[in-house]
């Protein structure tokens, strides 16, 4: 069974499991929170180029605009980065956040590449995304984790339907919350790129 980050509860964790899926350009997993620390680390760490550190938190209640009936229509995300990031600051950077990055459940996150492009991001639910022009060159990424590419990949969202969804709660870590980094991270150059409808 997977193990999922304390921000997110699904309603059939046992149909959940490690495990990923080749695509086109991209490879996508599910990967158990005992194992996100080491594959974020792994991806910075075999990179020889700038890098960029990305943030997404859903945006605060005032940037959204309900209709005359008070319902909201569309919801919106913050998105933050900080660019020109060496491999050893892009891994400062991640053990400085990682207790508030892999607890909580309302932010996705990852690192990317200024050059080549190649991204990889945390998402919702324990799903890890690597992105890539040249996605070959992954093949064997999840092998040193012991993380096998599987037949009838299934990721929580294939789960979830009206009656049985999944949910997120943000996650307090020593007073601090992932709605604090912005702040936390002035230093590093963090800065809001765009607001953008999930």
């Amino acid at each position: 069974m997977l193990k999922l980050k304390e921000g997110y509860h699904v309603p059939f964790p046992e149909k959940l499991s490690e495990g990923y899926e080749m695509e086109e350009n991209s490879i996508v997993a599910n990967v158990g929170v005992d194992k996100l620390e080491e594959v974020i680390q792994h991806f910075i760490a075999i990179k020889d180029e700038p890098l960029f550190f990305i943030l997404e938190l859903p945006a605060s209640g005032e940037k959204e605009s309900p209709k005359a009936s008070g319902i909201v229509t569309a919801l919106h995300k913050d998105i933050y980065y900080i660019d020109g990031c060496s491999v050893d600051a892009a891994l400062i950077l991640f053990e400085r956040t990682k207790d508030l990055l892999l607890a909580d459940g309302m932010c996705q996150f990852g690192f990317g590449c200024h050059e080549s492009h190649d991204e990889i991001m945390v998402e919702k639910y324990n799903v890890v995304s690597i992105y890539s022009q040249d996605i070959k060159k992954y093949n064997d990424f999840y092998e040193p984790h012991n993380i096998r590419e599987a037949e009838n990949f299934i990721t929580a969202w294939d789960t979830f339907s009206l009656e049985h969804p999944g949910s997120s709660e943000r996650i307090e870590k020593n007073g601090k919350t992932v709605y604090d980094l912005p702040e936390l991270l002035k230093e590093w150059g963090i800065y809001l790129a765009e607001t953008v409808e999930e």
